[in-house]
C-alpha cells in the first residue's frame, strides 16, 4: 500500500475508534436504561452498529499490521504497484494509478493491482499493448507512460 493509503487507514480507524465507539457505548447506555431489552429496537441497532464497528476496526488493524509500503512511481518504466500508467483505446486517453486492494477508488483512477486493467497493466512499459478481458470481448490498452 501507499503511504497515502495507509495514512487514510489510519485516519479512518482513529475516528472509529475515538469517536465512532464511544457513541455507541453511550447509546447502549441510553437504550438499556429504557427498560426490556427485549422489545427495544433502538438498543438492538446499537449493539448491532458496535458488531459493525468492532468489526470494521478489527479488520483495519490487521491490514495496517501487515502493510508494506511501497515506493510511489515508476524509475525503471516498468507499471506496477504504486505506478501511474497512462493508456490509449479507441475511447481516447486514460491515466490509472496502480495501488493496492485497500485503497481502489475507480472514480479517481485508483484501480487495483488485481483488477483486469490492474492485472493486465503490471510489468508493462511504454509502447507495449495490454490485452484485458471485458464482458463485451477483449480490449486492447497501447501503454503512453508510466511513470
Amino acid at each position: 500500500m501507499t503511504a497515502a493509503g495507509r495514512a487514510a487507514l489510519e485516519a479512518e480507524l482513529a475516528q472509529l475508534e475515538n469517536v465512532r465507539r464511544p457513541e455507541i457505548v453511550a447509546r447502549i447506555a441510553s437504550t438499556r436504561s429504557e427498560g426490556d431489552l427485549s422489545e427495544n429496537a433502538g438498543y438492538h441497532q446499537a449493539r448491532e452498529d458496535q458488531s459493525h464497528v468492532e468489526g470494521r476496526i478489527a479488520e483495519l488493524k490487521a491490514s495496517l499490521r501487515d502493510a508494506v509500503i511501497i515506493e510511489e512511481g515508476a524509475p525503471d518504466g516498468v507499471a506496477r504497484i504504486g505506478a501511474r500508467v497512462t493508456v490509449e483505446d479507441a475511447y481516447g486517453k486514460s491515466t490509472y494509478f496502480i495501488v493496492g486492494p485497500t485503497e481502489v477508488d475507480p472514480t479517481a483512477g485508483r484501480i487495483s493491482a488485481q483488477s483486469p486493467i490492474g492485472s493486465a497493466l503490471i510489468g508493462k512499459r511504454a509502447g507495449d499493448v495490454a490485452k484485458v478481458a471485458a464482458p463485451a470481448g477483449e480490449m486492447e490498452l497501447k501503454v503512453v507512460e508510466v511513470s
